[in-house]
C-alpha cells in the first residue's frame, strides 16, 4: 500500500474511531457517524500540528506524524479514507489501526540532527569497520549541504570529530572527511572559523600531495572552501606556505588535470580577493617568479578549461599594483606564450566540437594580451 495512502487511512481511522467511541459512549450502543468532509473531521479532532516536528525536520512521535498528515493531506483522499474506515466493524477498525501504526512507525524517519548525531557517534567508535566508517561520512556529506545543518554539526562538536578523520590511515576515509569539511565550510564564516581553530588547514595542505588523486582533489577543494573570502584563513594559508603547494601542483605535468585546474582557479580567487581588499598590503607571493611562471605555463597545456582558468588568473594578477610586467615577460615568457596560444586556439577552432569554447578562450586571451601590453607600455 502507498505510504501516503496508509497515512491517510490511519488518520481517518484515528478520527472516525474517536467519533465512533464518542457516539457509543453517549448513546449506550454502536452508532455510525454520517460521512463528513475532511475539514469537519480535523476540526472535531482538536489536533494541532506540533511546531517542533516541523522545525527539526522529523517527527518526535507517531502523534506528531498524524498531526502533520492532517495538515498536509489531500481533502478528497482523506474523505475517501474516512468512508472506507466507516465501513469497518469496531474490531476490524482496531485491528487495522494497530497494523497501520506499526507500518508507519517503521517508516518514521529521524530528523537530520538525529542522523548527524548517529553518524558522528559511529565515527567515534574505534572498532567501527571501514565500510561503516565510509557510510557514516557519506551520510554526513549529504546532511551538511544545508547551512543550518553544517552549523549544527559544528556547534555539537561533530565537525571536530570529522576533522580528526583527516589523519586516518585509510585514504578513502581521509578523502571523505576532507569532502565533508569542504562542503560544510563553503561560504560559511562560522564553520570556517571553527575548522581553522582545529588546525585542519595545515593537514589539508599536506594531503594535496597524496598519491591518491581523489584524496588530493578533495583536500584542495576543502582548502579552497576554508580560505575563500576569509582573511584569517588566507593568513594561515600563506604562513603554512600553501602557495608553494599550489606552485608545485600547477608545475607538475604528471598530475591529474582536475587538480591543476583547481589549483590555478584558487590562485585567481586569491588574486581577486587581494584586488578587492585594497587596504590590505599586497603579498610578496604575487611577485614570486617561480609561482608566476607556474601559472603562465598552464596557458600552453592543451586543455581549454585549464587554459581559460589560467588566463583568468593572469588577467586578475595583471591588475595588481605590485605586479612586475618585466618578470612576466622575461622570466615567465608570457609574451611568447600568448602568441603560441593564439596558434593553438586557431587549430582548436577548426574542430567543430571545440569551436565555440575555443573562440571564447581566444577572446579572453586577447583581453589579457591587451592588458599586458598596456602594462609594458607604462614602463
Amino acid at each position: 500500500m502507498n505510504f501516503f495512502r496508509c497515512l491517510s487511512l490511519l488518520v481517518a481511522i484515528s478520527l472516525v474511531g474517536g467519533s465512533i467511541a464518542e457516539k457509543a459512549n453517549s448513546s449506550g450502543g454502536m452508532v455510525w457517524s454520517t460521512a463528513r468532509d475532511e475539514a469537519e473531521l480535523v476540526e472535531d479532532s482538536g489536533l494541532v500540528i506540533g511546531e517542533q516536528d516541523q522545525i527539526d525536520g522529523g517527527f518526535s512521535s507517531l502523534d506528531g506524524m498524524l498531526h502533520w498528515a492532517i495538515g498536509h493531506s489531500d481533502p478528497a483522499t482523506l474523505k475517501e479514507a474516512a468512508k472506507d474506515a466507516q465501513k469497518m466493524s469496531m474490531d476490524e477498525l482496531q485491528k487495522r489501526q494497530v497494523e497501520l501504526k506499526e507500518l508507519v512507525e517503521k517508516l518514521n524517519m529521524p530528523s537530520d540532527a538525529k542522523l548527524m548525531q548517529i553518524a558522528v557517534s559511529d565515527l567515534k567508535n574505534a572498532s567501527l569497520s571501514l565500510e561503516d566508517r565510509h557510510r557514516a561520512l557519506h551520510e554526513l556529506l549529504i546532511l551538511v549541504e544545508p547551512i543550518d545543518n553544517a552549523n549544527d554539526l559544528s556547534k555539537s562538536g561533530g565537525l571536530k570529530v570529522v576533522a580528526g578523520e583527516l589523519n586516518h590511515s585509510d585514504s578513502e576515509v581521509r578523502k571523505l572527511a576532507a569532502w565533508v569539511v569542504g562542503k560544510a565550510s563553503q561560504n560559511n564564516p562560522f564553520v570556517q572559523a571553527q575548522v581553522l581553530e582545529f588546525g585542519a588547514l595545515t593537514t589539508l595542505i599536506k594531503m594535496v600531495n597524496s598519491t591518491s588523486t581523489e584524496e588530493a582533489v578533495k583536500a584542495l577543494f576543502a582548502v579552497s572552501a576554508l580560505i575563500r573570502n576569509n582573511v584569517a584563513g588566507q593568513d594561515m594559508f600563506y604562513a603554512a606556505r600553501g602557495y608553494i603547494m599550489l606552485r608545485d601542483v600547477m608545475s607538475n605535468g604528471s598530475l591529474d588535470i582536475k587538480l591543476r585546474r583547481k589549483a590555478v582557479f584558487l590562485v585567481g580567487d586569491l588574486a581577486e580577493f587581494q584586488l578587492r581588499n585594497t587596504e590590505k598590503d599586497e603579498l610578496p607571493v604575487f611577485n614570486d617568479r617561480l609561482f608566476l611562471k607556474s601559472v603562465v605555463d598552464l596557458i600552453l597545456v592543451l586543455d581549454l578549461d585549464l587554459q581559460e582558468k589560467a588566463l583568468t588568473a593572469i588577467n586578475t594578477l595583471l591588475q595588481l599594483k605590485s605586479i612586475e610586467p618585466l618578470i612576466l615577460r622575461d622570466f615567465c615568457g608570457l609574451e611568447g606564450a600568448l602568441e603560441r596560444m593564439k596558434l593553438q586556439l586557431k587549430e582548436s577552432m577548426a574542430d567543430e566540437d571545440k569551436r565555440d569554447y575555443a573562440a571564447d578562450v581566444e577572446s579572453l586571451r586577447g583581453e589579457v594580451e591587451l592588458i599586458f601590453r598596456g602594462k609594458l607600455g607604462q614602463l
